[in-house]
């Protein structure tokens, strides 16, 4: 427990000061649920990484958490203090080492993703979202210059890449579109020329924005849906360790 809320934890064996992934999970997961899932958990810690899973605040529905995006309705928890809490607590506690911290997540979790790397960029090396970005009202400028990996499906209709509006318990929101999302974090890097593109065996489309004055972009779209692509853990990994 930390000021705010809760989250979990599960350490690789025999590591000291271990690189940390610290998760956001989707609409209504928890940190609890999420740190039980294999899947998400066990690549991460193959690779001798700490998983840090933190839960999520109630939402406008009812039974369901999710996290205070920056959508134009004001949820009761700052879900950035409470990151930043989750933070310091873990480097303290389990020994992790805070200059090697990937923050990552799915859905709402991955807009909080980028909520987070635009307004406290400092918590973390490097940010990764899997289909989710920022929503409308959507920031015009950043704090400072972040590394970022985005990866979005193509046929997803949950959080279309162009965004769309929807009500959602009666209130209306606007998720807003991946590209003017990244046209955001290219003036923040100071990246505005173009992008290194590649099309991977898979039929991925990539683009790397590397000629930043400071930080990154990468983007991946796949010709999935909403969903964390098999291979995207190791693939975030490797792009992570990689980084300057």
């Amino acid at each position: 427990m930390v000021e705010g809320g809760e989250y979990y934890a599960a350490l690789p064996e025999n590591s000291r000061e271990p690189p940390a992934v610290i998760w956001l999970h989707g609409f209504g997961r928890s940190g609890k649920a999420m740190i039980q899932n294999r899947d998400y958990v066990e690549p991460f810690i193959r690779r001798g990484y700490a998983v840090i899973m933190p839960s999520g605040q109630p939402g406008i529905s009812a039974g369901n958490l999710d996290w205070g995006v920056a959508d134009g309705y004001d949820l009761a928890r700052d879900d950035i203090a409470f990151l930043r809490a989750v933070r310091a607590d873990a480097v303290e506690r389990f020994g992790l080492a805070p200059s090697r911290i990937l923050i990552a997540g799915f859905s709402r979790g991955g807009s909080m993703v980028w909520d987070v790397a635009c307004h406290a960029p400092e918590l973390a090396r490097g940010f990764a979202a899997a289909a989710g970005a920022f929503w409308e009202p959507m920031t015009s400028e950043c704090s400072a210059p972040v590394h970022l990996f985005h990866i979005h499906g193509f046929k997803d209709r949950m959080v279309p890449f162009e965004g769309r509006k929807l009500t959602w318990e009666g209130v209306e929101f606007t998720q807003g579109s991946v590209m003017k999302g990244l046209d955001v974090w290219r003036r923040a890097n100071d990246c505005l020329g173009s992008a290194k593109n590649s099309i991977g065996d898979d039929g991925t489309m990539q683009k790397d924005w590397v000629d930043c004055a400071a930080g990154s972009i990468r983007l991946s779209v796949t010709d999935g849906g909403h969903s964390v692509p098999k291979g995207w853990r190791d693939a975030v990994l490797d792009w992570f360790e990689a980084l300057p």
